[in-house]
């Protein structure tokens, strides 16, 4: 049995980027913790309907779900870039000591949104093993509309080297996703079921099965 952190900087991005993988890691017995980086405010233009939409939607997901714990830090959307590096930092550290995080997913640095790479780098600098004994390994997921929608001439992209077979949860990846009412609409939006299940058919082709998510890894320590 492993300690499993997702580290999703926004709602949806852990069902999104681990949506199949997560149950593929209850199966096994796992124990899976969803932390949330960030939360939306009235004070950045957000209504009280919306904020109360959102909070119910994270509830109906976890509870959907079943993780073993779900920790927000609260940071305020799209600003992450105006707090301090260490508080986000010390922020993660926290959740990946109380959980004793053994596999840690986060989400990919080129993304194009400013909040994923904040995310990435802070959560690996609480991947050190002399302050952080218990990570044994780190997984980068994709996004759809974040990592797929970079502009960037001089990077060299998402490329993964891990595959998961998710052909038997690819319908539960996409019954979460759609508790997301805002986030998800009709084809050709990007994070629209059709796109979903197009991507999952695409990394499943390359893993030779019906369905999959796609990962890189980027650490791995043998004990």
């Amino acid at each position: 049995m492993s300690n499993v952190l997702i580290v999703a900087p926004h709602p949806d991005d852990e069902i999104l980027g681990c949506g199949g993988v997560i149950y593929k890691h209850k199966n096994n017995g796992d124990q899976i913790h969803w932390l949330i980086v960030t939360h939306i405010f009235e004070e950045q233009g957000f209504s009280k309907e919306r904020i109360s939409t959102r909070e119910k939607e994270i509830y109906e997901v976890a509870n959907k779900i079943e993780f073993n714990s779900v920790n927000h830090l609260k940071f305020p959307t799209a600003q992450l870039d105006t707090i301090p590096t260490e508080n986000i930092i010390s922020s993660i550290g926290k959740v990946v000591k109380e959980t004793n995080a053994q596999i840690v997913y986060v989400p990919y640095r080129g993304d194009i949104h400013s909040d994923h790479h904040i995310v990435f780098d802070a959560t690996v600098a609480c991947t050190k093993w002399f302050r952080y004994p218990t990570v044994e390994k780190v997984l980068v997921y994709e996004t759809l509309s974040e990592t797929d929608f970079v502009i960037d001439p001089d990077t060299n992209g998402f490329r993964p080297n891990v595959f998961v077979d998710i052909s038997e949860f690819l319908e539960k990846k996409i019954e979460n996703m759609n508790i997301y009412k805002s986030e998800i609409a009709p084809h050709p939006f990007p994070r629209s079921e059709q796109a979903i299940r197009a991507l999952a058919t695409l990394r499943g082709a390359a893993a030779g099965v019906r369905a999959a998510e796609a990962f890189m890894l980027v650490k791995e320590r043998v004990l």
